[in-house]
């Protein structure tokens, strides 16, 4: 949870079994927003990259306690948390929480109030389902990797942003308040089965409506919003630094024209002729490289020509725009991406820290009192 007292989460209590990616990155949404996390690991479980406890921001915010839920005094605190609980989280393989003992079954029998949360790659379900598997494959398989990067390259992997966190553990939390929402009038939990490749999917509805429409059908690198418009896409400038220029209305793309100098050349008078986005992308390119970012951004300063600097990591937290909202905050020397989105009534507060270490199974039950 954070540091703060309340947070639209409040009073939330919620049973995190220990994995990596998108269910943690589920989990730290919901202790951002003031739910009280514990975050529950077998004995002797490390982290894969060996990163210190505080690099893993994904895991800020929730106290960690060591349970072998396989037999004895762990089985049966991890049971009395369950009771407890109103929301289980678990990224496993189908079949394992079963196997353990705590499938959706053996939970709901627990606890009928109780949404659980299942994390996959592949689903619960189908011919993949217990294939191992990392985000760019749910891409691949979706259609979405076949969209980014360059028309002459392989498609480019955009980190593990989309299948991960966008289209899985945004995808699980949602779907967690949804259910939460329905057991308000029904009174009975449930499992929400959120699968990685599913959510990845989802978000390429707007993808898939432009490509049955025919606008999607220009090959990687040659559509609207994959760098092929002229108006939707990056140049360099000429100290080697990047902007991104995305006019996509005829008005906004009019003020970027009259910014680069550009406006009523013929070459420019018809924004959606695809036969001239090529020449009108060099056009614009050679115009950019010209000058330097600092130049540019005195150029565009407060136009409507939808234009930003591309920044590093390093840069981004300083950023004035960045800076005056809070976007980043540090906790534990560490800075990262502060908890959002932001409530009039019950702001989240700042993200609490990574726990150094694990507490023990009776400071974990004191943390969420019977009854």
């Amino acid at each position: 949870m954070t540091d703060g007292t309340g947070g639209p989460l409040a009073g939330l209590r919620v049973v995190e079994m220990a994995g990596i990616g998108p269910a943690p990155f589920a989990a730290m949404l919901l202790a951002d927003l003031g739910a009280s996390v514990i975050r529950v690991t077998r004995p002797g479980q490390v982290d894969p990259l060996g990163l210190e406890p505080r690099f893993n921001v994904v895991e800020r915010g929730r106290p960690v306690v060591e349970l072998d839920v396989r037999g004895g005094d762990g089985r049966e605190t991890l049971a009395t948390l369950i009771r407890r609980a109103d929301v289980l989280v678990e990224g496993f393989r189908p079949g394992v929480m079963e196997r353990l003992g705590f499938g959706p079954d053996a939970a709901l029998a627990l606890n009928p109030r109780l949404v659980y949360g299942r994390m996959t790659g592949w689903g619960q379900d189908g011919p993949l389902a217990m294939a191992a598997g990392h985000d760019l494959n749910y891409l691949a398989l979706t259609g979405a990797v076949s969209c980014f990067g360059p028309p002459d390259g392989p498609p480019a992997p955009p980190l593990n942003l989309v299948a991960d966190f966008g289209g899985g553990g945004m995808y699980l939390a949602f779907g967690i308040m949804a259910a939460l929402h329905a057991r308000t009038s029904s009174g009975k939990g449930q499992v929400v089965d959120a699968a990685m490749v599913d959510g990845a999917a989802l978000l390429m509805g707007m993808a898939y409506g432009l490509h049955a429409a025919g606008e999607m059908g220009g090959g990687r690198g040659g559509n609207l919003l994959d760098g092929g418009a002229p108006f939707y896409r990056c140049y360099q400038t000429a100290d080697g630094q990047w902007i991104t220029l995305c006019p996509i209305e005829p008005r906004f793309w009019g003020e970027a024209l009259e910014k680069l100098g550009l406006a009523g050349e013929p070459l420019f008078a018809d924004q959606l002729d695809r036969s001239k986005w090529p020449a009108q992308a060099e056009r614009v390119a050679g115009v950019i490289a010209a000058r330097a970012l600092a130049e540019w951004e005195g150029v565009f300063a407060g136009s409507d020509a939808c234009f930003a600097p591309v920044v590093g990591m390093d840069a981004a937290p300083d950023h004035p725009h960045n800076a005056a909202r809070g976007t980043f905050v540090e906790v534990s020397g560490v800075v990262q991406p502060a908890a959002g989105p932001r409530f009039s009534a019950t702001p989240a507060g700042r993200p609490g820290p990574v726990p150094e270490g694990p507490v023990g199974a009776e400071e974990a039950l004191a943390l969420w009192p019977e009854g």
